[in-house]
């Protein structure tokens, strides 16, 4: 095979390891930078062989001793696909109602009594939205059925070292073993010129889930990962700053900066 000189003055990669390396770091943040939560997608169909490509990816996720706990279900069934919109709908209203209210819906600190308040208005957000529907409108919850990609993440109980199981509080260090794999397909779908959302509202109808997709007791439904070619381009994300979320030794302390 033929290699053409490299431009005069230039330095190549393979003289100059670390340049190659910087670029593909500046390549990694620049990603990490614009990898957000796409909700609308153009109706072109996702290959097989481009999601197995992101699924082939994504499986280098950390996760706890490296049993990688997570189990994918690629929803293709149209009467399925039908049946989990439908049950999203359920908690997307009140997810939408509670927000309205200035919640955050089922956050585990929460105002349950206002909850309940706000939550019974999710039938006048589901009527409001059955309208935009009809009128050709409708929202990625709505048109879940007809999404390029669904997929369906299933932890499994058995490999999470659930560390803080026997606290008598909401419990979450199991998840550090799935979500970084959802993660992945995020930034995997992004190399493919997709986009996508990982999305818990399903866990709400996890009994109808189980019956849905024969998911058996020992498992749990830990998302729903959409994907699909974004309607928008990618664009940098706008967050808090270092210093509103990172203290120094104790919580709420000294903000952590460049300077400290």
């Amino acid at each position: 095979m033929h290699h053409s000189a490299a431009p005069r003055g230039a330095v190549s990669n393979e003289a100059d390891p670390w340049r190659g390396r910087y670029r593909a770091r500046m390549d990694l943040i620049e990603t990490l930078r614009s990898t957000g939560a796409v909700r609308e997608f153009l109706p072109d169909p996702i290959e097989d062989q481009v999601l197995y490509r992101i699924l082939d990816t994504a499986r280098f996720a950390p996760s706890g001793g490296n049993r990688q706990g997570w189990r994918v279900i690629v929803v293709k069934d149209p009467a399925r696909r039908r049946a989990l919109r439908d049950l999203y709908l359920t908690g997307w209203y009140e997810y939408l109602a509670m927000a309205g209210a200035g919640l955050v819906p089922w956050a585990p600190v929460t105002d349950r009594e206002a909850e309940t308040e706000a939550a019974a208005h999710a039938g006048e957000l589901a009527e409001r939205a059955e309208a935009q529907t009809a009128a050709g409108s409708p929202g990625m919850a709505e048109a879940l059925d007809v999404a390029p990609a669904v997929l369906v993440i299933v932890a499994d109980l058995t490999a999470l070292a659930a560390v803080d199981r026997d606290l008598d509080r909401y419990t979450f260090a199991g998840g550090a073993s799935i979500y970084p794999f959802a993660w992945n397909l995020l930034l995997a779908a992004r190399a493919e010129g997709l986009g996508g959302v990982i999305t818990t509202m399903a866990i709400r109808r996890e009994a109808e889930m189980r019956d849905l997709f024969a998911i058996p007791e020992t498992s749990a439904v830990a998302a729903v990962v959409v994907l699909g070619r974004p309607v928008s381009a990618a664009r940098r994300l706008r967050r808090l700053p270092v210093e509103e979320f990172t203290w120094v030794d104790r919580h709420s302390g000294q903000a952590f900066d460049a300077s400290t």
